[in-house]
């Protein structure tokens, strides 16, 4: 495992994850589908095969055996999706900042008219909040005046 374990698992956690990180790694070793679908049926019948082993002592030693196979079995270019934590482009697309969708043309916005009518009932209801919450500030012209009009620059001259 990669990370740090810090509850203890039960038994059946331990053969749940075991059998998918196995699927996984057989994804890797075969990556035609049709390949692969048949591994992981077999692989299944495998887990099956034992599944109405009552004595503990015998199922722990079965899960521990299995474990030691997965590692000695390993791929070591394990697949991975490309968009996904570990994959060639993971984290490349930058996540746009809300603000963007206001800078939308109306026929843009026309086209998923539901959403934007969402959205601005969302929007007021925020703004609702934070007055109610830390008043009026500069961030709220309609009830302080328009501190952030744009003054034309000749007439100060």
């Amino acid at each position: 495992m990669s990370f740090l374990q810090t509850t203890l698992l039960t038994h059946r956690q331990r053969v749940l994850r075991l059998y998918k990180a196995a699927v996984k790694n057989e994804r890797s070793w075969y990556p035609e589908r049709d390949e692969w679908r048949f591994r992981a049926i077999v692989l299944r019948d495998r887990f099956e095969k034992n599944r109405n082993v009552l004595d503990l002592v015998k199922a722990q030693a079965l899960v521990a055996q299995g474990e030691q196979e997965l590692d000695k079995n390993l791929h070591p270019n394990p697949f991975q999706y490309p968009n996904c934590p570990g994959g060639v482009s993971y984290g490349r697309e930058p996540i746009s900042p809300d603000w963007v969708l206001d800078t939308w043309h109306p026929m843009e916005k026309a086209q998923f008219p539901d959403y934007f009518s969402k959205r601005i009932a969302l929007k007021k209801d925020h703004i609702d909040w934070y007055v109610k919450k830390y008043g009026v500030n500069k961030f709220n012209p309609e009830e302080e005046g328009h501190p952030h009009e744009i003054h034309d620059m000749d007439a100060h001259h």
